[in-house]
């Protein structure tokens, strides 16, 4: 089953209806620090955020055609916070020369209850994980440095395992539809990571659950 390129990004804000330009690589764990430094000089904040979320994505299944697929995420590091709803739309494949992947992105806050709302509108959860790293801005942009551990019993996560020896670096930006010159501002920016990590318009269609 074909789906949307997995992010890990952090609940911070809420965001109606918006495009999302997005790039994304990964760094091995011992490259890390590396990574860490170069964007302490890079970015507008020296000290990065952290953040610790859990993440369930749900899926509703039609009579036909993909799944639809929305994502409910929490913050464990603080758990008074609003749950977040977000639903990624199917990337643009209009204009090849884009530098980033173009998606539209729907970011609400809702109540404790989003879990059992989602069930009682026939979604179904599909996986869980949780995600934990760091984030850097510059201007519009944000870094998310992140590793993700799949829940080996259901809810407790505090049960988990990594998912690899790497951390997912993602570079995005949220803007208003047609605002395409951000994409190149966020290609200058990935040049500057080089070799340290190669950011990259990744194609959906090669990425599976």
């Amino acid at each position: 089953m074909e789906a949307p390129p997995v992010t890990a990004m952090p609940v911070t804000g809420g965001t109606i209806n918006m495009m999302e330009y997005l790039l994304q690589g990964s760094v091995l764990d011992q490259a890390l620090e590396s990574l860490l430094h170069r964007l302490r000089g890079l970015c507008d904040n020296m000290e990065p955020e952290t953040f610790t979320d859990h993440e369930l994505v749900y899926l509703l299944k039609g009579q036909q055609g993909n799944p639809f697929i929305l994502r409910a995420r929490r913050s464990l590091s603080h758990p008074t916070s609003p749950w977040h709803l977000r639903y990624l739309g199917q990337p643009e494949v209009g204009d090849k020369s884009r530098h980033a992947l173009v998606r539209n992105c729907v970011d609400v806050a809702a109540s404790h209850s989003l879990p059992e709302f989602l069930n009682e509108m026939g979604f179904r959860m599909d996986h869980e994980f949780v995600a934990n790293g760091h984030i850097f801005r510059k201007g519009v942009m944000k870094v998310v440095v992140s590793k993700l551990s799949r829940i080996l019993v259901p809810g407790n996560t505090e049960n988990t395992e990594r998912l690899s020896l790497s951390y997912l670096v993602e570079l995005s930006v949220l803007a208003p539809a047609g605002q395409d010159t951000v994409s190149e501002d966020m290609r200058s920016f990935a040049e500057q990571l080089k070799p340290l990590v190669h950011l990259e318009k990744i194609d959906p269609s090669k990425q599976r659950h």
